[in-house]
């Protein structure tokens, strides 16, 4: 198994995003621990942040416990939103599934899901009403070399915004920092 979906299993239900002196309060509310996903049915995943979370998007990511492999599920979901609907197709029945709430490009992972088990298509059962909300289609087996099935819009996501709000930040550190040296050198000069 590799080292970072150890490290998102074992440590993100502790609570903490890695930035140092914050607590998140992301929950992933579904799937929950007896949810069972069939093949070709729409399941609904929803989520609650928390309001201080600190982050504009992140990244839904499927993998296994027992198994090496991430399906990369959506990439770039906003935070106003609070529920997607995933089809799985043709993806390999287990009980040890867990989706990853995750920032893919720093590796700061935000919630895991409880584990969650997937069945094949003729498996018995009732099907869930999906969420209104975007629907993501997983196909075959884990691949890390594939693209996240569905890209959301951009976001900045801690990234400068053009104009003045791009700069706002770094022109106030500037200013401060000049202003300290001329206090620093009239006071040398006294």
């Amino acid at each position: 198994m590799p080292v970072s979906v150890l490290w998102a299993l074992l440590v993100a239900p502790m609570g903490t995003d890695r930035r140092p002196g914050r607590t998140s309060d992301f929950v992933v509310n579904q799937p929950g621990s007896s949810t069972s996903w069939k093949n070709g049915s729409p399941y609904p995943v929803s989520w609650t942040l928390g309001l201080q979370d600190g982050f504009d998007t992140f990244d839904v990511e499927l993998t296994r416990l027992s198994r090496v492999g991430i399906f990369f599920v959506a990439k770039g979901l906003p935070v106003t939103m609070s529920s997607l609907n995933v089809v799985l197709e043709d993806v390999p029945a287990g009980d040890d599934y867990f989706l990853i709430c995750i920032n893919s490009t720093a590796g700061i992972t935000y919630a895991v899901s409880s584990r969650f088990s997937v069945v094949d298509a003729n498996a018995t059962g009732s099907n869930p009403s999906p969420a209104s909300a975007p629907t993501v289609t997983v196909s075959g087996v884990p691949n890390a070399l594939t693209q996240f099935a569905q890209t959301f819009g951009p976001s900045t996501n801690g990234v400068a915004s053009p104009g003045w709000a791009g700069i706002r930040n770094q022109v106030t550190a500037i200013s401060v920092s000049v202003g300290a040296a001329l206090i620093g050198g009239v006071m040398l000069l006294y």
